[in-house]
């Protein structure tokens, strides 16, 4: 009897040890699988059972948490919606998250091992801390000015400061307020559904996720290719440009729509944005030239975070010598994001050293402790200083007599750069209205603040005034609110 007792009792040791080793697989093995299982609605529970962290701007939390009371019991709250939704996107329980509330969302939630006190805590005790905050880089009276600016218009801003790449503004017209797709259940998929069956496209971030034919404002960037290459050596001397000026290899004849720009010299091109010159002048710096010139500026960049994902800004690789020459003036299959063209701007204002665009200043516990700040990076030289220096006051010209008076300050050094970008079929769409910018107070040893503003919907009479009409008050209204702090 006693060997059937102890074979009995080894079986069930046996059994004790491989339900043991079974629920340590399934603990250390398969946790992160049935934690992210969307069967698993006690993740979802867990999610939401304590306030998420704040997203601030300056001193001001522009977030919250409520207390529904429901099972999912934390609901997030926005302070000034649409002012912000390019900034922190939502955070649904419905919908998921986007924007800085998704790029941060470790932060945010509580999740991310940053937050611990000890190194593998959170794997160990299965907890999470509260949520950290997210403090960002934009200035909130530049955004305001900006938002104010579009006044609902379709369009977008994007300021940087040239020095360190801090984001001061993100704008995108007309917004929304994220707070209508916070909690679950019919308001919130009315909501939902009604802001993505509008025409005006509410919840696209048009600063970092739309791109645009820059137009003309995409001149600087191949001045400065032409000026690197040494294609220009005195930008104030006569090019060889005919006027017209026939494309290459086609019988297509390149408008212009300024006049004297018959073998105009570059600081004239850029003056009075002529089509023909820097047309020519993409040609003769060749594709090679051009697509290493652009990527410098962050043009065909897949991987462009702010920490937010930036949609990527293109420059054809492959191309005839008649598409180059539309490209080099910001056409053909050119395109943009503001953000990208307050780059270029940048890059001109800060010497030719262009600055990783960075949206968080700082990341902390809920307590205030800085856990992670990344300070300034260089992202690449766009051109040497000394083109640098002539495009500076190229840009200062457009202002102070060219297409971009709109823009001036008094007692203030603004460069800017207008556009008109043609699009639709045949060019028959009304045309995107651009401006790029920057600006330096006097007395001081640096730029304060590079713009760019696009406006879909502008009124245009011609070629370049549009930007200056339309565009350049706005940069102008954003430049004096980033000079006044």
């Amino acid at each position: 009897m006693i060997p059937y007792i102890r074979r009995a009792a080894g079986f069930c040791l046996l059994l004790l040890v491989a339900l043991l080793a079974n629920a340590a697989r399934v603990q250390l093995f398969e946790a992160d699988e049935l934690n992210s299982n969307s069967a698993n609605r006690r993740t979802t529970i867990d999610r939401y059972d304590q306030p998420r962290g704040n997203i601030v701007v300056g001193d001001e939390s522009v977030t919250g948490s409520k207390d529904t009371g429901e099972q999912l019991a934390y609901e997030r709250t926005y302070r000034h919606g649409p002012l912000y939704a390019p900034v922190t996107g939502y955070a649904s329980q419905t919908y998921g998250t986007t924007l800085l509330e998704n790029a941060e969302d470790g932060i945010l939630s509580g999740t991310d091992p940053i937050l611990a006190p000890l190194p593998l805590w959170g794997d160990i005790t299965r907890s999470r801390q509260p949520g950290g905050n997210v403090v960002t880089t934009i200035d909130d009276s530049v955004q305001r000015a900006a938002y104010e600016g579009l006044d609902g218009r379709r369009g977008a801003v994007a300021a940087l400061d040239p020095a360190t790449g801090r984001v001061l503004a993100l704008v995108s017209s007309p917004s929304y307020d994220p707070e209508v797709l916070s909690g679950t259940g019919s308001a919130v998929t009315d909501a939902w559904a009604r802001l993505n069956r509008s025409a005006s496209q509410p919840m696209l971030n048009r600063a970092i996720r739309q791109t645009y034919p820059p137009g003309s404002a995409f001149k600087i960037v191949t001045a400065a290719a032409a000026l690197d290459a040494g294609v220009v050596n005195d930008p104030d001397a006569d090019t060889d440009t005919p006027s017209p000026y026939v494309l290459p290899g086609t019988s297509t004849t390149l408008p212009n729509e300024a006049r004297g720009c018959e073998k105009a010299s570059l600081a004239e091109a850029i003056r009075v944005s002529c089509n023909t010159v820097m047309a020519h002048l993409g040609v003769q710096v060749g594709l090679d030239g051009m697509l290493e010139a652009v990527g410098r500026f962050g043009f065909n960049d897949n991987d462009l975070k702010i920490p937010s994902r930036v949609a990527r800004s293109n420059f054809d690789s492959d191309m005839s010598d008649d598409q180059l020459a539309q490209s080099s003036i910001g056409q053909f299959d050119t395109t943009a994001t503001p953000l990208q063209m307050a780059m270029v701007a940048s890059a001109v204002a800060n010497g030719g050293d262009l600055k990783r665009p960075q949206l968080v200043d700082r990341v902390t516990t809920d307590d205030g402790d800085t856990v992670r700040s990344p300070g300034p990076d260089s992202y690449d030289r766009a051109m040497n200083p000394a083109t640098a220096q002539q495009l500076q006051r190229m840009m200062v010209e457009v202002v102070e007599s060219g297409t971009g008076t709109n823009a001036a300050i008094d007692g203030v050094t603004v460069g800017g750069k207008t556009g008109t970008a043609q699009h639709g079929v045949d060019n028959s769409g009304t045309p995107y209205a651009w401006f790029i910018s920057w600006a330096q107070a006097p007395d001081t040893g640096r730029p304060a603040v590079a713009v760019a503003v696009v406006v879909e919907d502008a009124s245009a009479n011609r070629a370049d005034i549009s930007g200056g009409g339309n565009a350049a008050p706005i940069a102008r209204a954003v430049m004096e609110a980033a000079l006044a702090d």
